[in-house]
C-alpha cells in the first residue's frame, strides 16, 4: 500500500473526531445518573443521537458524492461542535438529550471521510486503508477517555470541561478540512433530485444484492454485539467492579491502544497472512471468548485479560466486513453504500443501548456480555451458512 499525503490528513480529521466524542464517553452515562436517569433512560439518551443519524447520515453521504466531500464534512463537524456546547451548559435530563439530537441531525462526517479514502485508494487497498481509519479511531480512544474521565473528576467544572474541550477540537477538524483537504469529488451540474436522497431505494437495491446484503447483515449484527457492550460499559464497570470515571477511562483507553496495535501494525499483515475470511472467523471467536471472561470474574484487574481479547477481534472485524461492502460496488456509489453502513451503524446504536439498559435494570451485571456474545453468534452461524455460496470479503 502506497502511503498518500491525503491519508495523514484524513487521519488527524478522524483522530481529532473521535476524541470529540471519546473525551465524553466516560463519563456521559454517569453524569445523566447523577441528574436522576436510570440505565433505560440513558440507554434512550443514547438512542436519541442515533434515531436522527439513522435518517440524516445516509442522505449526507449521497450528498457528498454530488456536491463534494468537503462541505459535507464542515457541516457535519459544525454540527458537532454546537452540539459540545449545549452538553457543556446542560443541566437537565432534557438538555443533554437535546445535545445528542443536535449531533444525530448532521455529525455524520465520519462515513463521508470513510468515503474518501475510498476515493484516493485502490479497490486491493481498501481494506488496509478502512485500518489506518481504524488506528485514528483506536488513538482517539486512547488519549480521550483517559483524559475525559480524569477531567471530570478532578476539574471544579465538573462534567463541563471535557465537552467544552471537545468542541475546541471540533473546530480543529474545521480548520483542517477547509484548508488542507483537497476536494476528490467533481460537482455535478446535473440537479439533484431530492426526493432521491432518501435511502429507502438504496436499502432496497444493496439488500437485494445476496453478496452485499449478507455482508451488511453480518456488519449490522457486529455492531449490534459492539454497541451493547460498549455503550453500557460504564454502567457494567461500576455495578460489577465499582468503577468510577477515571477508571472507565483509562479502560476505555487501552481499548484504544489495543485497536491502534491490532489496525495499524499486525492488520495489515494479518491479512496477507490469513487472508480476510479466515481472519474474520479469528476475530469473531476473539470477541466471543473475552465477552464470555467478562461474564465470570469479580475482579476488576481481570477484566484487562476479558478486554484484551473482545478488542483484538473488534479491531480487525470492523476493518474487514466494511472493507469487503466497499468492494461490491462502484467507484461513484462509494459514499451511498457507506451511508447506509453508517445508517445500520445509526439503527445499531438506537437497538444496542436500548437492550443493554433492559439487561442491566433488570439482570445481574454478568449477563450484559453474554447479551452481547448472542448477538456475535449470529455473526458466525450467517459465515458458515454462506460459506458453501462464496461470499468474498
Amino acid at each position: 500500500m502506497k502511503f498518500k499525503k491525503e491519508y495523514l490528513i484524513i487521519f488527524l480529521i478522524q483522530v481529532s473526531e473521535v476524541l470529540g466524542f471519546s473525551l465524553i464517553l466516560p463519563f456521559l452515562p454517569l453524569y445523566a445518573e447523577s441528574l436522576g436517569a436510570t440505565p433505560m433512560l440513558i440507554g434512550f439518551i443514547l438512542f436519541s443521537f442515533s434515531f436522527f443519524q439513522f435518517w440524516t447520515s445516509p442522505i449526507m453521504g449521497k450528498l457528498s458524492d454530488h456536491y463534494g466531500r468537503k462541505p459535507l464534512l464542515i457541516i457535519s463537524q459544525f454540527s458537532t461542535f454546537i452540539s459540545f456546547i449545549v452538553l457543556g451548559f446542560a443541566n437537565t435530563i432534557g438538555l443533554i438529550i437535546l445535545s445528542r439530537i443536535i449531533d444525530g441531525l448532521l455529525g455524520s462526517n465520519f462515513s463521508i471521510a470513510q468515503a474518501y479514502l475510498s476515493d484516493i485508494s485502490s479497490k486491493k487497498d481498501r481494506s488496509k486503508v478502512f485500518g489506518l481509519s481504524g488506528v485514528a479511531f483506536g488513538f482517539g480512544f486512547l488519549v480521550g477517555p483517559a483524559i475525559g474521565g480524569y477531567l471530570a473528576e478532578i476539574s471544579s467544572l465538573g462534567f463541563g470541561l471535557p465537552c467544552f474541550i471537545s468542541a475546541g477540537i471540533s473546530l480543529l477538524t474545521i480548520f483542517l478540512t477547509a484548508f488542507f483537504l483537497k476536494e476528490t469529488v467533481k460537482k455535478k451540474k446535473k440537479k439533484m433530485i431530492f426526493r432521491n436522497l432518501f435511502h429507502f431505494n438504496n436499502f432496497k437495491k444493496y439488500f437485494s444484492n445476496k453478496d452485499v446484503s449478507s455482508l451488511l447483515w453480518q456488519f449490522f449484527f457486529y455492531l449490534i454485539c459492539h454497541i451493547t457492550f460498549t455503550s453500557q460499559m460504564a454502567l457494567f464497570t461500576n455495578k460489577q467492579f465499582g468503577f468510577k470515571s477515571k477508571e472507565v477511562g483509562f479502560l476505555l483507553a487501552y481499548v484504544g491502544l489495543n485497536s491502534i496495535i491490532q489496525r495499524g501494525v499486525v492488520l495489515p499483515k494479518l491479512i496477507d497472512y490469513f487472508g480476510e475470511k479466515k481472519l474474520l472467523n479469528l476475530g469473531i471467536f476473539s470477541v466471543i471468548i473475552g465477552l464470555i471472561i467478562s461474564s465470570i470474574i469479580n475482579k476488576g484487574w481481570m477484566l484487562v485479560f476479558a478486554i484484551t481479547f473482545f478488542s483484538t477481534g473488534a479491531g480487525v472485524i470492523r476493518p474487514l466486513l466494511v472493507g469487503g461492502v466497499s468492494k461490491k460496488v462502484s467507484g461513484k456509489e462509494q459514499g451511498a453504500i457507506l451511508g447506509i453502513t453508517n445508517s445500520l451503524g445509526s439503527l445499531a446504536q438506537m437497538i444496542g443501548p436500548l437492550i443493554g439498559g433492559f439487561v442491566l435494570s433488570y439482570f445481574a451485571p454478568g449477563i450484559l456480555p453474554l447479551t452481547s456474545a448472542f448477538f456475535m453468534g449470529l455473526v458466525l452461524v450467517m459465515i458458515i451458512k454462506n460459506s458453501k455460496k462464496s461470499i468474498n470479503y
